[in-house]
């Protein structure tokens, strides 16, 4: 038997959730936008609680590793490092878009799947993944305009959804392009994944683990935005 606490921080939505053996025991989210630093372990400790789980009973930690948001990623691996050192359990690290990806497995068999996160602007994080979740395209960050997955939507249905999806609807208009709305990243998504990962000891070194920013994080100054 394994638990897993998961712990999903890649966007606005803060969430953390519990799985035992890969199927949900429980999940609490946050929708409160910048929320993650204040209150992750809050939600944490309160999710354990709920369920009369105790943090000594913990197999793993799983973390959404990246992309997204630059703050959320940091403190979430800050927060899931600090639990498997005091507990002496191993981190699992599941790519951000893969997790938000396994919310509409086998949704549409035929189709293919394109979690978008939001990068500013008309930016998005992407990949591309058919319905079974074997990666076609690798995570990358992509500018989107009109001839975007042009080619891909020529010869297949193309589920499009994320919180980066939403700003693309406009540009990216083709039949076989749709677009999932409402469905945002959560923990709840990464029981399977980081099971999977546990079993086969695909496991992070959790002194050297970063999560993947993709870009590098540049704060604005003052005069800076003012020029924006």
């Amino acid at each position: 038997m394994a638990v897993i606490l998961s712990i999903e921080t890649s966007t606005s939505v803060c969430s953390a959730a519990l799985h035992e053996n890969g199927n949900l025991i429980a999940v609490k989210e946050l929708h409160t936008p910048h929320s993650a630093a204040a209150q992750l372990i809050v939600l944490v400790d309160q999710l354990l609680m709920e369920v009369s789980v105790s943090r000594n009973s913990l197999n793993a930690v799983a973390i959404s590793a990246g992309p997204g948001s630059y703050t959320g990623l940091r403190i979430g691996t800050a927060t899931a490092k600090g639990i498997c050192s005091g507990l002496r359990i191993p981190l699992v690290a599941i790519d951000s878009l893969l997790v938000l990806a396994a919310a509409v497995e086998n949704a549409a068999p035929r189709a293919l799947l394109c979690p978008m996160i939001d990068a500013r602007r008309m930016e998005v994080y992407c990949c591309l993944l058919d319905s079974s979740l074997q990666i076609l395209q690798g995570t990358h960050a992509k500018i989107i305009d009109s001839d975007s997955f042009m080619t891909e939507l020529s010869s297949s249905y193309v589920l499009f959804f994320g919180n980066g999806a939403e700003k693309c609807k406009e540009v990216i208009r083709h039949p076989h392009a749709v677009f999932i709305n409402s469905l945002h990243s959560s923990a709840a998504s990464m029981g399977a994944l980081a099971y999977q990962r546990f079993e086969t000891g695909q496991l992070e070194n959790l002194s050297a683990f970063e999560p993947n920013y993709l870009k590098d994080f540049v704060a604005k100054t003052k005069s800076a935005v003012k020029l924006l």
